[in-house]
């Protein structure tokens, strides 16, 4: 009897401890999943909008850093830096900053990539393919990570 009564109160501190583990929800696997694809890799620009981008030596791109939350990247020209936020869609981009160097030899779309940036509200990432979105869901820039430039 006292068996029994020891192996019930086993069990059922079994089931009680096993039904507090948390179990991680699809959503935030999705999130984790979007972060790793989006972070610590190099983006380059290939669309402004619906425009396909010029191919050249100086391609603007960026780079998300996971440790420090901060963006790096260029302009075709300029260095760009700053901070940003991301969720499992969602991209915010702040404190961003740039050099003002002359660049005779600048990426056409150097200016359009910069005004582009600071509309950025979301972000989807697919491979090897990062599309950034405005508040609309309106592609503002796409970009993609191992591009040979020629």
């Amino acid at each position: 009897m006292l068996n029994r009564l020891f192996a019930l109160g086993l069990l059922g501190s079994t089931l009680i401890f096993t039904g507090c583990e948390s179990i991680p929800t699809s959503s935030s696997h999705l999130e984790a999943s979007n972060l790793m694809q989006l972070q610590n890799r190099t983006w380059f620009i290939t669309h402004v909008g619906n425009s396909e981008a010029k191919i050249m030596p100086n391609m603007p791109s960026l780079q998300f850093d996971a440790a420090t939350k901060r963006v790096t990247g260029s302009d075709g020209c300029n260095r760009l830096m700053g901070s940003y936020e991301a969720g499992r869609d969602t991209l915010v981009l702040s404190q961003m900053a740039s050099t003002k160097m002359a660049c005779f030899n600048g990426h056409p779309a150097s200016q359009t990539f910069k005004d582009a940036l600071p509309k950025v509200a979301n972000y989807q990432v697919f491979g090897k393919t990062l599309k950034l979105l405005d508040r609309h869901g309106n592609s503002l820039i796409q970009m993609q990570s191992n591009v040979l430039v020629q």
